[in-house]
């Protein structure tokens, strides 16, 4: 599967409304640095690898999860 950059945004939204609710600049930050980050990781993770790959053996074709 591509990566789909709208989920990404949407990822990010959610992470800048989760800080904004917090109790102090602080915690804000620690929140918005902690949902970005998995925001990210989700990101990279959906996309899917495509390779080719050769060897003594011969020449082969990969696909496979980013993980």
């Amino acid at each position: 599967m591509p990566l789909i950059l709208p989920n990404l945004q949407r990822d990010i939204a959610k992470a800048l409304n989760k800080s904004q609710k917090a109790k102090s600049p602080g915690e804000g930050e620690r929140i918005f640095a902690q949902q970005l980050a998995i925001a990210i990781d989700k990101y990279i993770k959906s996309g899917t690898v495509n390779t080719a790959v050769a060897t003594t053996g011969g020449a082969g074709t990969g696909v496979g999860a980013i993980t």
